[in-house]
């Protein structure tokens, strides 16, 4: 069966599906649509009004509450971080299709190179041994580093790079849940690491995709483009490939595909890349995004800044992308924006921020994602309470998450774009 046959099929199951489903049924939201490929139906699953019946009694609890069972719309505040990783492994088909679902309206593919320089879609030129079945096949041979079983302190460890095999040999893999056993005294152990929080019920056969296979899936998908550029793990340049060459490269796949300048933000955390788009490939480059990840900043002193917003906005960057914490702080134990976030706001900068859901439980302060506010953070009920501080005080234009349902229902609710 074709591409499209296949999705139009898929199509008119969810239409038989929705028309028998009450519309009022607590956190689904299904808009029935014409038969297309790039279909309107958005469906968000239980776990929003999981997450609001978690909140404490508010203002916002209640608006919430009263959208729960309302259709739900594509949005762009809902950015599909590597696609739906949360229950889908990241970066494949099968993920894409879900944070379309869900009512993503961005979805993101992460682009590195093969050993035959071709653009696929993988987090880290580094990450095949977590994120695919390699170590179980023939190609394992192949990998900058076997596997190595764990022994007394020292944990297990492989390395298998998308530099190491080619396209074709690319083509061959099936991704996993990104994750790896350190304990693990065989390659089968070794690949069972999948936090205990996300789940294998999705994650046993995921299709990899170049990255014009994912521009063409996103374009019938109906959604936006992200791809981030990600830092290569071999020397640049690498077999006479330079870094402005894979830069350009990048963007000429949405030229090849037609697609229009001002439906994909670029992005990288080298801003050396944002800065050759700026100069290189103007209409792509003013949505080009400069994902801030300086070890050296601290989010609540501005004189760390370096380059100041001022200065970034200067040499033509208009978005800037840090980790959620950067953009909050508290005040009498209240989460209010960060220095960081008025100082971008006030030089001008569209601001979007990463990465909701990808914590897991939100217990004993949040983790990682939520630092500068974790005396706030007590449980899952803060989720969707840091969403709209970050949506109506910092203004954010985006979030992405792991899984999109969660962002796509707050920004329906509150009627975002």
């Amino acid at each position: 069966m074709s591409f499209a046959a296949t999705n139009c099929k898929f199509i008119q199951v969810l239409n038989f599906v929705a028309r028998r489903l009450p519309v009022s049924m607590i956190g689904l939201s299904v808009v029935v649509p014409q038969l297309s490929l790039a279909t309107e139906a958005i469906s968000l699953g239980p776990r929003p009004a999981y997450l609001v019946q978690q909140m404490q009694e508010s203002e916002l609890k209640s608006k919430l509450a009263s959208c729960l069972g309302q259709p739900a719309k594509r949005t762009l505040f809902s950015i599909g971080h590597r696609g739906a990783p949360l229950q889908f492994p990241e970066l494949t088909e099968e993920g894409y299709r879900a944070g379309a679902l869900m009512g993503a309206g961005i979805l993101e593919c992460d682009v590195t190179f093969t050993k035959d320089k071709e653009l696929v879609c993988r987090h880290s030129q580094s990450d095949l041994h977590t994120t695919t079945n390699i170590l179980a096949t023939d190609l394992a041979a192949k990998c900058t580093g076997g596997f190595v079983p764990a022994q007394g302190d020292t944990p297990a460890s492989a390395e298998c790079r998308t530099s190491d095999i080619t396209l074709a040999e690319f083509r061959s893999l099936s991704g996993k849940m990104d994750g790896a056993n350190k304990s693990a005294q065989s390659v089968d152990d070794y690949l069972k690491g999948t936090a205990g929080w996300r789940t294998e019920l999705y994650g046993l056969s995921g299709t990899l995709l170049t990255h014009a296979e994912s521009i063409a899936l996103f374009k019938d998908l109906g959604v936006k483009f992200t791809p981030e550029l990600k830092a290569p793990a071999v020397a640049m340049p690498y077999d006479g490939f330079s870094q402005s060459d894979y830069a350009q490269k990048l963007i000429d796949d949405y030229k090849a595909a037609g697609i229009a300048p001002e439906d994909v933000f670029p992005q990288s955390f080298n801003l050396q890349d944002v800065l050759y788009w700026i100069e290189n490939e103007p209409e792509f480059g003013k949505q080009a995004v400069f994902l801030d990840g300086r070890r050296d900043l601290n989010p609540l002193d501005p004189s760390t800044f370096s380059p100041s917003m001022q200065e970034l906005k200067d040499a033509g960057v208009n978005y800037l992308a840090p980790p959620l914490f950067v953009l909050l702080t508290l005040e009498n134990g209240e989460i209010v924006p960060s220095p960081y976030a008025r100082e971008a706001k006030a030089a001008g900068l569209n601001l979007i921020t990463w990465t909701l859901e990808r914590s897991g439980p939100l217990n004993s302060g949040g983790g990682w994602y939520y630092q500068t506010v974790a005396e706030a953070i007590d449980g899952d009920g803060k989720m969707l309470e840091v969403v709209d501080v970050l949506a109506k005080d910092v203004g954010v234009k985006g979030i992405f998450s792991d899984w999109p349902a969660t962002t796509s229902f707050y920004a329906s609710c509150m009627d975002l774009e």
